[in-house]
């Protein structure tokens, strides 16, 4: 006898939303964005079936219902595992394609670090401002783990590169510390 439990579970939303005033279907737009969902057509978006995306669904719905529209959601599985298959590949690559913008604004920041460095900018308030760009890194990094609930092939260089992000920063802010403290006249 064949397997027929689902590979995957999948929440699939139907969301309709007023065209005027904008605001509201730009609001749904991006939380759908933010958590994850997968854009199959206009106005209507799936997520995984997970825990993960309880709170972003709900959100979705609440800016629906405050915009003056409405929002169907079901519970969705795919005829066979070629769908949920076809489905875990498209997601996975909306996926890809976050890890690879996480991965672009890496480098992004390694290469400002790297031109303070060279410009010898080693200010406090430079300082400061480094760590706020890595902290937004670690939270980017926190909610794109959490949605990638297919483990995307990027996920891994994007640990490693957030890492040296660290590191670059760590060694940054030694520099900044070294600066501050140097006595006038005095040569490193």
């Amino acid at each position: 006898m064949p397997n027929t439990e689902p590979t995957s579970r999948w929440l699939v939303l139907v969301v309709k939303v007023p065209a005027q005033p904008s605001r509201h279907r730009v609001a749904v737009w991006r939380e759908l964005r933010r958590i994850g969902g997968l854009s199959l057509g206009q106005g209507v978006w799936a997520v995984p079936d997970v825990p993960v995306f309880a709170d972003g669904v709900a959100r979705v719905i609440a800016l629906t219902e405050q915009g003056g529209g409405q929002t169907v959601t079901l519970n969705a599985t795919g005829r066979g595992p070629e769908d949920a298959a076809r489905f875990e590949a498209l997601f996975t690559a909306a996926r890809s394609a976050d890890w690879a913008e996480f991965l672009a604004d890496c480098g992004k920041f390694e290469d400002e670090l790297a031109k303070e460095i060279r410009i010898a900018k080693f200010t406090l308030a430079e300082l400061e401002e480094e760590e706020q760009s890595l902290e937004r890194l670690r939270r980017w990094h926190r909610d794109l783990t959490a949605r990638d609930v297919f483990g995307a092939p990027e996920a891994t260089e994007a640990g490693r590169r957030l890492k040296e992000c660290a590191a670059a920063c760590e060694d940054y802010a030694e520099r900044v510390f070294a600066a501050l403290h140097e006595t006038p006249g005095e040569t490193s």
